[in-house]
């Protein structure tokens, strides 16, 4: 964990604290902007500039909160223009395509899967990535870093600076939505 010892650190513009920084939250940045932005090109990008904030920042972080929690912001802050940005001009293949499931599954596991199961797994991860493009941005958000990335209701809180009873709100009425579009795709596709 980055300690206060080393958010001073990168504070003075340490490239061994910074380097310490990307390795340990990366992966996880990453993680939370391609489930909220499921593009695998565009996450790779909002991960860059969200790396970026924090470097060009880091020497105005307060120390409120854990600099975990800071950079969970900055990222869903990102996360946040580049929906803005897409919704205000036209959004081309809004639906996720099998060969970004593939690449970020690939990107993101290496054990060995039976081929008819990662293949599967897929078909899984598309449906349900182009159902989580039918809930509100902010649904989608608080959706993902609960149920796909494992932040408490506080966390979310502070990242998006809202109430814990209102992400509380986002999380139902987002698992209700994803039930009811899930449950039509099955009927529609499955139970024939």
């Amino acid at each position: 964990m980055i300690d206060v010892v080393s958010v001073a650190a990168l504070q003075t513009g340490s490239p061994e604290a910074f380097g310490l920084l990307v390795d340990q939250y990366s992966d996880k940045i990453y993680r939370l902007v391609f489930g909220i932005v499921q593009r695998q090109e565009e996450a790779e990008d909002i991960t860059q500039e969200v790396f970026t904030t924090v470097f060009t920042s880091v020497a105005r972080f307060k120390g409120d909160s854990l600099i975990s929690t800071w950079m969970y912001r900055i990222a869903v802050n990102k996360c946040q223009e580049f929906l803005r940005k897409q919704s205000r001009g036209k959004r081309s293949g809004k639906h996720v395509t099998y060969e970004q499931v593939q690449g970020t599954s690939q990107q993101m596991s290496s054990t060995y899967m039976h081929p008819g199961n990662e293949l599967e797994n897929q078909e899984r991860g598309i449906i349900l990535l182009n159902a989580m493009n039918q809930l509100t941005e902010q649904q989608r958000i608080a959706f993902t870093m609960n149920k796909q990335e494992g932040f408490s209701y506080e966390e979310i809180a502070q990242a998006m600076n809202l109430s814990k009873s209102s992400i509380e709100s986002l999380i139902f009425r987002a698992k209700k939505h994803l039930q009811v579009l899930l449950a039509a795709y099955y009927d529609e596709h499955i139970n024939r």
